[in-house]
This record gives structure tokens, sequence and C-alpha cells, in this order.
């Protein structure tokens, strides 16, 4: 995280992190058997850091935020991506391809940091989101082969991303900031 407003970044670590066990729970759907352990074990690292952080964003609230000002701009962006996440799953699930749906959630959520980056004025969430994405396309043709839900290669791939970029960020808050207590 490349933010000078520390709150942004003690809160991006930490939402970071629940996204981090959210996407791992999810890969748990239908995991191969020798990804159950670590999977579990990615969540619990996601929901530390999540911890931790989240109590390094309670203490700064009153601290600033890259956001001041733009939350009504911030919350559309939000409201449209959460929109077409549910739009996007709405129209697989009516053609019978609700498999798809934990990829699609992914590339919305991939796209999604984008704008995020501009918001919170830090290009390293830009870096992730071409991470994420170059990761989701290069998975695609797995996926066509594989039967079962995209989710048991989708959510290992988004939850690794997310937990390697808030682990990375943590180090960097510690280096700069120092405790986040």
């Amino acid at each position: 995280m490349l933010t000078e407003f520390v709150r942004d970044h003690a809160f991006t670590i930490a939402w970071f992190g629940l996204m981090t066990m959210v996407w791992f729970g999810w890969g748990q759907e239908d995991p191969p058997e020798p990804w159950r352990w670590r999977l579990g074990v990615g969540s619990g690292l996601g929901i530390a850091l999540a911890g931790v952080f989240g109590y390094a964003v309670a203490i700064r609230w009153d601290d600033g935020s890259a956001l001041d000002d733009r939350y009504a701009w911030f919350g559309v962006v939000v409201g449209l991506e959460v929109l077409a996440a549910g739009i996007g799953c709405l129209v697989l699930w009516r053609r019978g391809a609700e498999r798809w749906m934990a990829w699609w959630v992914a590339v919305v959520v991939a796209v999604h940091f984008v704008p995020l980056a501009f918001f919170l004025e830090d290009a390293s969430i830009a870096v992730l989101a071409l991470v994420q994405g170059v990761a989701l396309t290069a998975l695609l043709p797995r996926l066509r082969t594989v039967d079962g839900p995209t989710s048991r290669l989708v959510g290992p791939v988004m939850g690794a991303t997310l937990l390697t970029f808030a682990l990375l960020s943590a180090v960097v808050f510690l280096a700069g900031t120092g405790s986040p207590f």
C-alpha cells in the first residue's frame, strides 16, 4: 500500500484480510483434498490480519482518508459493481452456467480495484487488479476443461493474491508507521 493515509492503509490490510478468508472459504466449496488444509490456514491468516489491522483502523478513525469528500462517489461505484456482479450471476444461473459465478464475481472484484486505486490514490491497488486479471484470464482454459464450480480454482487464486498483497502491505505499514497498536 502506497498511501499517505495511515487509516486507509490499515483499513485496506484489514479488509483484504477479511476478503482473503471469504475467497479461501469459497474455494472450499469443492477443493482437491490436498488443498483443504492450505485453504484453512490461508483463511486463518486473513482473519488474523483483519483483526489486528481492524483494531489499527479503530484507534485511527479520526485520521484523514483519501475518501474524505468522495464517499458518495465511492458508494456509487461500489453499488454499480455489486449490481454488475449480481446481474452477471443471475444471467449465469438462468443459462444453467452457475458454475461460472465465482469466476464472474472475481472478474468484477479485480476490475473494482482500478477505480479503488484512484479513490485511494494508491497505484499499488491497480497492480493488484492487473495481477488478478492476468491470473483469472490464465485460468480460463483449465476452467473450461474441469467439471464442477469454478470456485475450486478461483477462490484460491483470489485468496492468495489478496493475502500476498495484505502481507506485503502489512510489512510496509510496520516499516513506515510502526506498530498497528
